[in-house]
């Protein structure tokens, strides 16, 4: 069984696995898309399985084991640490896999999750929602060799993902999406984080250097009182703004008329609004039916990790 579907008509079967915080929206989007069958909802918690697949469908599975051979596609929102574990014996028979971010909890793992879809031919895709924010869509068109990045994610103490730190949990995203808007490497990193409420960082700050010299300074909480999640740049003649949240984007120009002072042009960017999770799905499923890659691969949230893995090494040798 090779899990891909063929290219007829037939409907994706799929399934959700892990239907907590994030995990129960996966399920929500899936059963209202046409051309998929929710199969089912699988949960250590057969009570909460159970009034998920009551309100959107599915049967209720306890051992993700018992969907081999019945699938086409999975989405793994388990815990981080589960990650590499419930997705691997997907991967290895050829069924194409959405992993929530981070991608595993370490390198090693990314590279065997990266590396088992690679053997079959599964499709990989991971969870970094914020690259399918309609206001991101917009404003990477107006991004030009963007010279200064200032980024705020900040957020009220969560009930969820206090397993890892808020580094992994927030700015993770925003270290993906900066990373595809550079486009070039970072050559240099400067972080702080403290733990707060948990033993774990919750507060963090990262300076990145990228090798074209541009700096990202980010900024994530997980014990602020307000929510913020927002991105500017700063590029030659021109300022663009991204509230991901509203998804709402600004621009702002320069413009130097001959003969004529320079005038300042520009303000809000009309932006389609769209939930960006239905947008990642959808992007997932028309890789799996296509076989072309996912806007966000496997490689894609290796590299994030990777980042993530050095920011916090950073932090700890700050402490």
């Amino acid at each position: 069984m090779t899990g891909r579907p063929s290219m007829s008509l037939s409907p994706l079967r799929a399934a959700v696995i892990g239907v907590g915080h994030l995990g129960r929206h996966h399920v929500r989007i899936l059963s209202t898309l046409p051309g998929v069958d929710l199969v089912a909802v699988v949960d250590q918690d057969a009570a909460r399985a159970a009034a998920i697949a009551a309100e959107h469908g599915g049967r209720v599975v306890g051992d993700p084991g018992a969907l081999f051979g019945a699938v086409d596609a999975v989405v793994v929102a388990v815990p981080t640490e589960a990650h590499c574990d419930v997705a691997m014996p997907f991967l290895e028979r050829g069924v194409a896999v959405l992993v929530e971010k981070p991608l595993a909890r370490s390198l090693a793992e990314a590279d065997r999750v990266i590396a088992a879809a690679a053997r079959s031919g599964a499709t990989l895709a991971v969870g970094h929602t914020e690259r399918h924010n309609p206001a991101v869509r917009v404003a990477r068109a107006l991004i030009d060799r963007p010279r200064f990045i200032e980024v705020h994610r900040l957020g009220t103490f969560p009930d969820r993902s206090l397993d890892i730190d808020v580094v992994f949990d927030l700015m993770i995203h925003d270290l993906d999406v900066v990373r595809s808007l550079v486009g070039d490497e970072v050559a240099s990193i400067e972080a702080v984080g403290v733990p707060v409420l948990t033993s774990r960082i919750d507060i963090a700050n990262a300076r990145l250097r990228f090798t074209n010299g541009c700096i990202a300074n980010i900024t994530a909480s997980r014990i602020s009182r307000d929510r913020v999640r927002k991105i500017r740049f700063f590029q030659a003649d021109a300022y663009i703004s991204i509230d991901y949240a509203s998804q709402e984007v600004e621009c702002y120009r320069l413009l130097r008329p001959p003969g004529e002072r320079p005038v300042i042009d520009g303000g809000p960017v009309t932006v389609e609004h769209e939930e960006p999770l239905r947008l990642e799905i959808a992007d997932f499923l028309e890789a799996v039916r296509s076989g072309r890659p996912p806007q966000v691969t496997g490689a894609d949230g290796r590299r994030a990790l990777a980042l993530a893995n050095e920011i916090t090494v950073r932090m700890a040798a700050s402490l």
